[in-house]
């Protein structure tokens, strides 16, 4: 794959404590400690523009952890997102938005962001629409190969994972550790289950399509994250 040019730190995107990708995620999404902090166990979801595709997934997974724990024990994973040429402070797509409200997640307070180095190294798991967003990614150092992953990639991987191995998420920091080992055993799976085709890995982009094209992506992204919720909570769907 050719090299491609990343963006390097400009700073801590989020110095005061307040999360990046809005004014209020309410409990459980804002600010917190990320990468090698005990406590929290923060995901980065990765796309272009940070417009359509990685907001769709990031609040896909606020919605569906808050739907599966609650406010209480979901205090401890904190989901952001941002785009390898992130239209900084824009908000989302109106198409994206609606297809937000249609899975019953929220679309507001939303402002895209420049994926920075700062994002990378705090990130636990990241995880991209492409396996191009996922090579920009580990392209940035600091040690992200480990966890960085395509989502359906790790969606695949998490299937193949017997949930009795992971530490049981009783509680917020039951969840986090669990989280933390949901990645490892992940990573330690990728080179024994590959794709059956390098399209299997992929989510296309949206951007500019009709709101039918949207649906299809939100039913897309959404199915790949049910059995990665459910991975990391331990909670299956609600059907």
């Amino acid at each position: 794959m050719p090299a491609v040019n990343t963006p390097h730190g400009r700073g801590i995107a989020d110095p005061g404590g307040i999360s990046a990708t809005g004014p209020g995620p309410g409990p459980g999404f804002g600010a917190g400690s990320g990468h090698g902090t005990a406590g929290a166990f923060r995901i980065l979801h990765v796309s272009t523009g940070n417009v359509c595709r990685s907001p769709l997934t990031e609040r896909l997974t606020r919605h569906a952890l808050r739907e599966r724990l609650g406010d209480g024990r979901c205090g401890g994973i904190l989901v952001e997102s941002a785009g390898t040429w992130g239209h900084e402070g824009a908000p989302m797509e109106d198409h994206a938005a609606e297809v937000l409200l249609e899975h019953g997640a929220d679309p507001e307070g939303f402002r895209g962001r420049e994926l920075l180095d700062e994002h990378v190294i705090r990130a636990d798991l990241v995880l991209t629409a492409t396996r191009d967003h996922r090579a920009q990614v580990v392209s940035m150092g600091h040690s992200a190969g480990l966890r960085t992953f395509t989502l359906k990639e790790f969606t695949r991987l998490v299937r193949a994972i017997d949930a009795a191995t992971l530490p049981e998420a009783g509680s917020a920091d039951g969840v986090v550790e669990r989280a933390h080992a949901l990645v490892q055993a992940a990573a330690a799976l990728r080179g024994w289950l590959l794709a059956p085709s390098p399209e299997a890995d992929e989510i296309h982009d949206p951007y500019g399509a009709p709101i039918p094209y949207f649906r299809s992506v939100g039913d897309e992204i959404s199915k790949a994250l049910d059995p990665v919720v459910t991975a990391l909570t331990g909670v299956p769907a609600r059907r």
